[in-house]
């Protein structure tokens, strides 16, 4: 199921096809170094994939999508929506991870900007995050550009990070 486009970009459902690709992609150390959990084996790409196939089991219009070239079918990543409680407050978390072969090309910027697009115009929510790891500089440039500013530092149970903020 498509969840959305943009010029270069279609997101979508998670398939048990895209096992290869996002293993490939969570093994990827440098990718992953500024994600909670780091690398993830093969099994527990799959968890993830299984987990996300549906959208996010607390609700189904969330989640992460595959990412992939709309010229090419080539699958670039993950990115989506997540849902967090934070100190008691719901919170929806704009999520990006593009393979670092495609870094610098603007796709985690192109997608994210979709995603809040997605969010804000189609599902109806006023309030997005994301969450990014302390030293995570690019990520933040990430937030930055889709028009969210440094809200706070927060002690994520995986570690501190900063919380990046944006209303409609």
């Amino acid at each position: 199921m498509i969840v959305l486009q943009t010029p270069r970009l279609l997101l979508r459902r998670l398939l048990p096809g895209d096992l290869d690709a996002l293993a490939a992609l969570y093994a990827d150390e440098a990718t992953r170094r500024h994600l909670p959990c780091g690398t993830l084996t093969r099994a527990q790409t799959q968890e993830e994939l299984e987990w996300h196939r549906h959208g996010h089991p607390d609700d189904p219009r969330l989640g992460l999508w595959a990412t992939v070239e709309r010229s090419s079918g080539a699958f670039l990543g993950r990115c989506g929506l997540l849902p967090w409680t934070l100190d008691g407050v719901d919170e929806i978390e704009v999520a990006y991870l593009i393979d670092r072969s495609r870094w610098g090309q603007g796709l985690a910027t192109e997608a994210a900007l979709g995603i809040v697009d997605h969010a804000h115009h189609t599902l109806g929510i006023d309030r997005l995050i994301a969450l990014i790891k302390h030293g995570n500089a690019a990520s933040a440039r990430v937030a930055e550009k889709i028009g969210m500013h440094h809200e706070r530092d927060y002690r994520h149970a995986a570690g501190p990070c900063w919380i990046y903020a944006r209303t409609r």
